[in-house]
């Protein structure tokens, strides 16, 4: 009996800091959820943040009713985002400050997400490295499709990048995907990095809401991908 009362209870306790894991990956926080989670721990954070929140960009999605708006990476289990590319080792002071905002239309037709890029992401000396705008992108085209297919998860294909200008460090860049194509387990998907485009003097109507104008960014880099679901989707679990 004293066997296996210490080894139910050494299971129980190795077990434990397992469960809000498990926990938050079968009941993920809601889109509207996301948002309210996360704290600037610092005031450069808490600045970067509120510039995004703020930007004329985000008000005008925000204000359109077709778009849903988000902040992925705040689902993923806190226990679980030390071992995340993209929710944790990305995020963090002088990399990607804040975690991404990121405004999706209905059934993966398109989506805008805006980001901080930091110092510490660069190649060269104040220039953002190439294969973190590749990562930006496969996730970003990505999280733009998958609402698309069966089962609404696939993996990248193919993913083909022309990188047009220099992104340089220490700036918000727009991230727009688009879902060109979807055929069965099959997405393709068009997507480009951009500058954040200079707010404009004149205002626009947007679901009611009077916002001003932002004008076009300048693109960075631009990506044609094809996303494939595999055929154990419906069993595979969702990270976020």
């Amino acid at each position: 009996l004293f066997s296996i009362f210490f080894t139910s209870a050494g299971f129980v306790m190795a077990t434990a800091p397992i469960a809000p894991t498990i926990n938050g990956l079968l009941n993920p926080p809601t889109d509207a959820e996301s948002l309210e989670l996360y704290d600037p721990p610092n005031p450069t954070a808490a600045s970067i943040n509120a510039l995004i929140l703020s930007h004329p960009l985000s008000q005008s999605l925000r204000a359109d009713p077709s778009f849903a708006e988000s902040r992925p990476h705040m689902k993923i289990p806190p226990a679980a985002r030390p071992n995340n590319l993209t929710g944790g080792t990305l995020l963090g002071d002088d990399k990607v400050v804040v975690p991404p905002l990121v405004f999706t239309e209905a059934e993966g037709k398109s989506l805008v997400s805006l980001q901080y890029l930091g110092s510490a992401l660069c190649g060269h000396p104040g220039i953002v490295h190439g294969g973190l705008l590749a990562t930006l992108l496969d996730e970003g085209l990505a999280r733009c499709c998958f609402p698309a297919l069966p089962n609404r998860v696939g993996v990248t294909a193919s993913l083909n990048i022309a990188y047009k200008k220099p992104c340089r460090a220490g700036q918000v860049v727009v991230l727009r995907a688009t879902t060109v194509k979807v055929e069965g387990r099959k997405a393709w998907v068009e997507g480009r990095i951009e500058t954040l485009g200079e707010v404009l003097e004149e205002e626009e109507e947007v679901g009611g809401m009077r916002v001003r104008k932002v004008g076009e960014g300048e693109v960075l880099c631009t990506a044609e991908a094809l996303f494939i679901e595999p055929k154990a989707a419906a069993t595979m679990p969702r990270v976020y």
